[in-house]
């Protein structure tokens, strides 16, 4: 850790390479954090069960489960701690199913150090804001959408925000999450509420407001 810095908690990285968890290390110790490294996702897991770190960054491709498997175990989006999974340019796909199944985004390598530290610096303040104040994603929480299929916590989130006006860099923003994967949860979400574009899915869930307040 860099002379003078404050330790801002724990991230677990789990990577295969050495040099990747090498690079990690660095770029993350000076920033701050503590960082513990693991090769394979068995070794995570026993950990991660009884400890909470401020941050996971989980590699798609290790070996034994895959990165998918592991993200499944810990429950995704109901583990304590925001997940990244770390993709190459070909693990696009996989890296988005990853989201739906839970993960807050993915990183593509190659990755420069300044832009990781710059993306979790802001997911890890953006997940302490939403654990403080969930009023908005329990709005939309208590909606009901009939027949339809229902949103997972984080495609409430990204619904609250896409009613409110944000755009998907505003949304982003807010959430900690790349405007990219902003636009995956809301195809997503127009997907499961049957909505054909932007205007129709104001008006599902504005139905589903006056339905709630009746």
């Amino acid at each position: 850790m860099a002379e003078g810095t404050t330790p801002r908690g724990e991230i677990f990285v789990v990577d295969d390479d050495p040099a990747v968890r090498d690079t990690l290390s660095m770029v993350l110790a000076t920033a701050g954090y503590h960082v513990i490294c693991f090769a394979e996702g068995a070794a995570l897991l026993s950990v991660a069960r009884t400890r909470i770190p401020a941050c996971i960054l989980l590699d798609v491709h290790i070996p034994g489960k895959s990165g998918l498997d592991i993200l499944k175990e810990l429950r995704g989006e109901d583990y304590p701690a925001p997940i990244f999974m770390i993709s190459g340019q070909g693990d696009i796909a996989m890296a988005v199913s990853a989201i739906k199944h839970g993960a807050l985004d993915f990183i593509e390598k190659p990755f420069r150090g300044s832009e990781i530290v710059a993306r979790l610096n802001e997911a890890i303040a953006a997940y302490v804001r939403r654990q403080a104040d969930s009023a908005a994603a329990a709005r939309i929480a208590t909606m009901s959408f009939p027949g339809r299929e229902p949103l997972t916590r984080r495609e409430r989130e990204v619904l609250e925000q896409f009613t409110a006006g944000a755009s998907n860099k505003e949304a982003g923003r807010h959430l900690g999450i790349s405007p990219r994967t902003i636009e995956d949860h809301r195809a997503n979400i127009m997907k499961k509420l049957g909505a054909r574009n932007a205007a129709d899915l104001v008006r599902i869930v504005m139905t589903a407001q006056q339905q709630r307040s009746a």
